[in-house]
C-alpha cells in the first residue's frame, strides 16, 4: 500500500472511530442528567406516597440503566470496528474540501485533546497547496511554487476553518489576486485550530524559518494576512520570533487581520461562563462537562491570549478568568485591521451587540474603554451589511488589502480610501476619534 493511500484509510478510520466515541460520550452525558432529574422527581413522590414509591424507582432505574448502557455499548463497539476496519478510496479526506472541512471542525473543538492523543487528525501547522500539504523544503517548494517570487504573502485561516475558506463563493482568492496586480506569490497555511494559539504562534515562527531559508529565490518582503484567529496567531508569531531574534521576522512589512478578536470574542465568554454556571448543578453538571471539553484554543479567544504566560499552570475553568499579557505590536511593520457590522449603520443597537456575527467591532480594532493594542486609525477599514466570513472573499476588502500592500509600512492610507469614497457602498470609514466607539 502506498503512503497516500495508506494515510487515506488511517483519517477516515479515525474519523469513523471518533465521531462513534464522541456519540458514545453524549449518550453517557444524557443518561447522567435523566439519573439526576429522576432522583428529584421520586424525593418529591415519596414525601407524599411514601415507601410505595421504591419499586417503581427501582424499576425505572433498572430500565433508564440498561438502556443507555446499550447505546453506550453498541457506539463504544462500533467505534473500535470502525478503529479496525474502515477503508477509503480516492484522496485522503484531510486533502478533499469536505473531508478537510470536517477534520477543522473536529480540531477547532477537541484538537488539542487529539493532538495529545496523537491522533492523525491532530495536523500540525503546514504550506498547503491544493489541499495537499508541502515541506518547506527546498525541492518541495521550487516544485509546489513553480513561479515563486521574493515577495510572498502568508495567509492564515481562522477557528475550525482551513485555506480552503479563502474561497468562499467559488472566487479567486486574495493571494490569487494579489499574484495579478502585486507579482506576489500566495502560501496558504493551514493549522490545528484547538490548539493554544501560543503554540500555533510557534510552529508559524518555526515554519516561516525554513521557509524563509528555502524559498526557490531570496525573500525581499514579507505580508501576513490573517483571518479571524489567524490574525493572533500571526502576532503570536511574530512577537516569538522578535523576542528570539529570528532573521524572517525582520522582512515582515505588513501585517494584516480581517475580523480578529484582538480583545477576546463573546463567543468564547458565554461558554466559559455558561459552563461555570451549570456546574453548580447536578442536573446540569454533564452538560458543563461537555462545555469544559472545548479546545484550547477556543479558552484562548476569551481575551484574545497569545503568549504561554496566559494559560501555563492557571485553573483554566476559574470563574474569574486573569488578565492576559499584552503583546506589543511588531516594529517596523504596518499593521492594519478590518471590521465588519451585520448592520448598515455600524452604530445601530444591534450592531454593536452583534458586530459581524461572531467578533465586535471594538474587538477587531484592537480598542475599547479598557485595552488599546496600538493599532493607528489610519491603517483600519470597516464594512457594514456583511458577516465574520464575508471578509473572507470580498471585493472591497480586496481593494483595501491592495492598496495597502501596495504601500510602503508607515505610509498613510490613500484619500479616497481613507474616506470609504471608492470602496463601494457597503464600505466606511468612521472618523479616526470614533472608531474606538464603533
Amino acid at each position: 500500500m502506498d503512503d497516500l493511500a495508506q494515510q487515506r484509510r488511517t483519517e477516515v478510520r479515525e474519523l469513523s472511530r471518533l465521531a462513534l466515541a464522541e456519540l458514545g460520550d453524549a449518550t453517557a452525558g444524557i443518561a447522567k442528567v435523566h439519573s439526576a432529574f429522576s432522583e428529584h422527581i421520586f424525593a418529591g413522590l415519596r414525601l407524599g406516597l411514601g415507601d410505595f414509591v421504591t419499586p417503581s424507582k427501582i424499576l425505572h432505574d433498572s430500565i433508564a440503566a440498561g438502556t443507555y448502557s446499550v447505546i453506550t455499548a453498541v457506539c463504544d463497539t462500533a467505534s473500535e470496528i470502525a478503529g479496525q476496519t474502515a477503508d477509503g478510496w480516492g484522496r485522503p479526506p484531510s486533502q478533499t474540501s469536505k473531508g478537510a472541512f470536517a477534520i477543522a471542525a473536529v480540531n477547532g473543538l477537541i484538537g488539542d485533546h487529539l493532538d495529545a492523543q496523537g491522533s492523525p487528525l491532530a495536523e500540525g501547522m503546514t504550506i498547503r497547496v491544493d489541499g495537499v500539504p508541502i515541506a518547506p523544503t527546498p525541492a518541495d517548494l521550487a516544485e509546489a511554487f513553480p513561479r515563486a517570487t521574493g515577495r510572498i504573502v502568508v495567509f492564515l485561516h481562522g477557528l475550525m476553518e482551513t485555506e480552503l475558506a479563502w474561497r468562499i463563493g467559488g472566487r479567486p482568492t486574495y493571494g490569487q489576486r494579489l499574484g495579478d496586480d502585486l507579482a506576489a506569490t500566495e502560501v496558504q497555511v493551514r493549522f490545528n485550530t484547538g490548539r493554544h494559539i501560543s503554540e500555533n504562534g510557534r510552529e508559524l515562527d518555526d515554519l516561516l524559518s525554513e521557509v524563509v531559508a528555502n524559498w526557490p529565490v531570496p525573500v525581499d518582503e514579507i505580508a501576513l494576512v490573517g483571518h479571524s484567529m489567524g490574525g493572533l496567531v500571526v502576532r503570536s508569531g511574530c512577537f516569538r520570533a522578535a523576542t528570539d531574534g529570528h532573521e524572517w521576522v525582520t522582512r515582515v512589512r505588513h501585517v494584516v487581520s480581517l475580523g480578529t478578536p484582538h480583545l477576546g470574542a463573546p463567543m468564547a465568554r458565554s461558554v466559559h461562563y455558561l459552563s461555570a454556571a451549570l456546574d453548580k448543578l447536578p442536573e446540569s453538571r454533564p452538560f458543563a462537562r461537555l462545555l469544559r471539553r472545548r479546545s484550547a484554543g477556543v479558552r484562548d479567544l476569551f481575551h484574545g491570549s497569545l503568549v504561554d504566560e496566559d494559560w501555563s499552570g492557571r485553573d483554566l475553568d476559574a470563574l474569574r478568568v486573569a488578565a492576559v499579557q499584552e503583546v506589543p505590536l511588531l516594529e517596523g511593520a504596518t499593521h492594519c485591521f478590518v471590521s465588519a457590522s451585520v448592520t448598515r449603520n455600524p452604530r445601530h443597537p444591534l450592531g454593536r451587540i452583534i458586530g459581524d456575527g461572531l467578533v465586535l467591532v471594538p474587538s477587531a480594532n484592537g480598542r475599547d474603554k479598557k485595552r488599546h493594542i496600538g493599532f493607528r486609525d489610519d491603517d483600519g477599514f470597516a464594512i457594514t451589511a456583511a458577516n465574520h466570513f464575508t471578509l473572507l472573499n470580498h471585493d472591497e476588502v480586496y481593494d483595501w488589502l491592495l492598496a495597502r500592500l501596495d504601500t510602503s509600512p508607515g505610509t498613510p492610507m490613500p484619500r479616497q480610501l481613507t474616506a470609504g469614497a471608492s470602496a463601494g457602498p457597503g464600505a466606511v470609514r468612521p472618523p479616526s476619534s470614533d472608531l474606538g466607539r464603533c
